[in-house]
């Protein structure tokens, strides 16, 4: 009985994490669709639409500390329209595109760049 619960919960552990990946992966697609042309597939915001508009580094330890989850949701749902450093960046909203689960997982998504971008920095220390 108790080989049958363990498997049991097991195989629901399993489950959960296929779906988990799912969405990571589904989350990834949306960035790369919706937001990458300007804001960069690793978030750093060096692509050409990226520097014309001044867009910032999103791995930026700082810039993550900047920004509540609530402030990155508005941007994503409402849009931005505002000026920095001389330039106008404008963002269209998505909040009628996008499901609202759809936008906290962007949210999330942002805030895991702040990881990639320590992870990537490790690695690069270690083959020095």
């Amino acid at each position: 009985m108790k080989t049958r619960l363990w498997n049991a919960a097991l195989a629901a552990a399993l489950v959960s994490l296929g779906a988990r990946a799912a969405v990571d992966k589904k989350t990834e697609r949306t960035w790369k669709a919706k937001c990458a042309s300007c804001h960069g597939a690793d978030g750093k915001g060096k692509t050409d639409q990226g520097k014309k508009l001044k867009i910032s580094d999103y791995t930026s330890a700082a810039w993550q500390k900047s920004k509540t989850d609530d402030e990155l949701k508005k941007a994503i749902a409402e849009g931005v329209s505002r000026e920095k450093d001389g330039v106008k960046q404008e963002m269209q909203g998505y909040k009628d595109a996008l499901p609202a689960e759809q936008i906290d997982q962007l949210v999330a998504y942002v805030r895991s760049l702040k990881d990639a971008h320590k992870k990537a920095a490790k690695r690069s220390r270690k083959a020095k």
